[in-house]
């Protein structure tokens, strides 16, 4: 774990001193030595990250930017020759074929019309038998709030 934090920090330091070098040359200084540690002399850094490309799609890449330069510069360029496949014909639906859609299609209303009035009439059905089962007359309830008076009788009284 040390290992690796001290291997870490040379790093850093490689960079530094090269960093240092680098603006000493813009700024006419002359610039120490850059020191290379035995330990970061095997780090290699490559430019290239990601996904490689074949050849082939370098060769086509380089075409087409020489096609775009040329289009934007005015000149006359020539471009790669395109192979497009044929367009495949359109496709047609016959006279029988469209005559059974609409027989289909009608077909689907019809039923879906005839669900509709079946459930229509068995919601007016359901309706009538709650009216028929209602009782004729409805019980009047005591307004809340308001208090009967209590006959006294013989059952109801305490004896102290």
């Amino acid at each position: 774990m040390i290992e690796g934090i001290i291997r870490d920090l040379e790093k850093q330091k490689l960079a530094i001193l090269n960093a240092l070098a680098a603006l000493a040359s813009v700024g006419g200084v002359p610039a120490p030595a850059p020191v290379t540690p035995a330990s970061t002399a095997s780090v290699e850094t490559t430019g290239r990250r990601g996904k490689k490309r074949s050849a082939a799609v370098r060769r086509k890449m380089a075409l087409a930017q020489k096609v775009r330069w040329a289009r934007i510069h005015g000149e006359a360029a020539t471009p790669a020759p395109v192979t497009k496949e044929a367009p495949k014909p359109k496709r047609q639906i016959s006279p029988e074929g469209i005559k059974r859609i609409i027989a289909a299609t009608k077909k689907r209303w019809r039923l879906k019309r005839a669900a509709d009035q079946a459930a229509l009439e068995q919601a007016e059905a359901k309706k009538a038998a709650r009216k028929k089962s209602a009782p004729a007359k409805k019980v009047k309830k005591a307004a809340p709030g308001k208090k009967t008076a209590a006959v006294k009788t013989a059952d109801n009284e305490v004896p102290f």
